[in-house]
């Protein structure tokens, strides 16, 4: 899967681009960076609803590709131009976490492993 591919299985809107030919192997879902930071090892790609630039920071220090913010979530131009000079692309989806990440699991997206 690469990231054009969960933008057309979560209907996403694009808002900010980076490579969106860079290969996703697996996804994480949370709102609690500590989490992200603490038990996720080898994800691409963000799933959350918060929107601070926090998570941009810790996708770039987990060196994933993606970042979805889910709920129809939009950041701040702040958080935008932060992922632009990360090269981190930021999807928007109108699904809330759950419904989003089942659908890129029934699509072949695997949660890789906590630790």
């Amino acid at each position: 899967m690469i990231v054009k591919d969960i933008i057309d299985i979560l209907d996403g809107e694009i808002i900010c681009e980076g490579d969106l030919t860079q290969e996703i192997k697996t996804a994480c879902g949370s709102d609690m960076m500590s989490d992200v930071l603490a038990f996720v090892k080898d994800q691409s790609v963000l799933l959350t609803g918060l929107i601070n630039p926090q998570v941009v920071r810790t996708a770039e220090m987990m060196d994933m590709a993606c970042i979805v913010f889910v709920r129809g979530k939009m950041p701040d131009q702040g958080i935008i131009t932060l992922a632009e000079s990360r090269g981190i692309t930021l999807i928007k989806t109108r699904y809330r976490m759950f419904t989003a990440c089942g659908k890129l699991y029934s699509n072949g997206l695997s949660g890789g492993t906590a630790v």
